[in-house]
């Protein structure tokens, strides 16, 4: 399977280009189908016989990353002594959220396995001949460096998979985000493009974050820190992706309510089932906004190390992170504006139904004061109109 990365590089010359995360490439999917015009498809559809790659919707020019991988191109074509082979970054997400309490309780668990600062940490993991390390995110995401896919899924399955009541909410498919790193002690820690670089970076100014007693690890210890930055930010991204694939399968789930109320004048749908999708819209919301690992804000841990956060808000910057997220809000809000109107006739309904049955109650209980009480007001009123025929008849 061809990297991220190396396939950007690969064809930055052509305009052919793909997002991080296969969620990205669906929704553009769809938003390119919905905003195509006829004439549009009808040219397109003339040359679809000269260029078989005519039918690939082509993404958005305005990629963050798109728009910097060429900056990596003199690195990757380039190798000094002192860089490394490029190696992948690779992070995987399996469910909504991690109760990293678990994880320390599991006797299954790699035994150098550590707690570093938000994360769960695994120094050195994978086969023998190319350990990695793993770092471990409450948001349902974990983010392995020097492993490939194959070696994530298996520790999603034999490591995290084996651990009772770890996950909450697992995803029907797990969520991927793809890059690269390489290392070179002769260069700035930094992203550059869509490579990592790992290479020199100042101390910590505050001892309390830097970890004491290290164990025996694959990566360099001097660039621990830019690691666990850089995997917290793509952690958040491909969190972010399950949730916008989530999101997406709701609004579908949701599409054909303004059909049906244009047709039948009706939702279409029971009353249970709109407060069961309203709890939803609910939960995306919370997930989003309101949650601990959020998407919005920059964590404690980088206020005191600037250094740290240039990393973490350089990785969530090219990853669209801020974009993506106020794009769900946005999504979000026009659910629920949405959701309001159903609310607001279904309680129209309720309130018509209402009447309907309290005018039900009083017709029936007039009919059975008729039966009960009606023969004693015949005859009342039967001798009502004789009095009244005699009395004339004297007159």
């Amino acid at each position: 399977m061809m990297s991220f990365s190396r396939w950007v590089a690969k064809t930055s010359f052509d305009g052919a280009f793909i997002r991080p995360s296969d969620s990205w490439c669906r929704k553009f999917n769809m938003r390119f189908l919905a905003t195509s015009s006829a004439s549009r498809s009808s040219s397109r559809s003339s040359n679809d016989s000269k260029d078989p790659d005519s039918l690939r919707p082509k993404p958005k020019s305005t990629t963050s990353l798109r728009r910097s991988a060429s900056a990596s191109l003199p690195i990757r074509s380039n190798p000094t002594p002192t860089r490394s082979d490029i190696q992948t970054v690779f992070t995987l997400a399996t469910a909504q959220r991690y109760l990293l309490s678990r994880i320390h309780v599991h006797s299954g668990l790699p035994l150098n396995a550590r707690i570093l600062h938000e994360s769960w940490w695994v120094p050195k993991w994978g086969p023998k001949d190319r350990e990695g390390e793993v770092f471990v995110f409450g948001n349902g995401s974990f983010v392995c460096w020097g492993l490939d896919e194959d070696d994530a899924r298996i520790f999603a399955e034999d490591v995290l998979g084996r651990i009772p009541g770890l996950q909450v909410g697992p995803l029907k498919d797990a969520e991927t985000e793809e890059l690269e790193f390489v290392m070179d002690p002769s260069e700035e820690t930094r992203l550059q493009g869509d490579l990592i670089i790992l290479g020199n970076m100042s101390p910590p100014s505050s001892e309390e974050i830097n970890p004491v007693d290290l164990p025996p690890m694959v990566l360099p210890s001097e660039t621990l820190l830019a690691r666990y930055a850089f995997s917290q930010a793509l952690s958040r991204s491909t969190a972010l992706s399950a949730l916008e694939v989530s999101l997406d399968d709701y609004l579908s789930s949701m599409a054909l309510l303004p059909h049906s109320l244009e047709q039948t004048g009706k939702p279409g749908m029971s009353r249970t089932a709109l407060i069961k999708k309203l709890g939803q819209l609910m939960k995306f919301r919370q997930g989003l906004n309101l949650n601990r690992e959020n998407f919005s804000d920059v964590p404690d841990f980088y206020w005191a190390e600037p250094e740290l956060e240039r990393h973490f808000k350089s990785l969530s910057k090219a990853l669209e992170v801020k974009s993506r997220t106020d794009s769900v809000n946005e999504k979000i809000t026009y659910a629920g504006e949405a959701q309001s109107v159903l609310r607001q006739l279904l309680t129209e309904s309720s309130s018509h139904n209402l009447e309907i049955i309290i005018i039900l109650l009083i017709a029936v209980e007039v009919v059975i004061a008729l039966i009960r009480d009606g023969p004693e007001l015949w005859e009342i009123a039967r001798g009502g109109s004789k009095e009244n025929h005699g009395d004339s008849a004297k007159f």
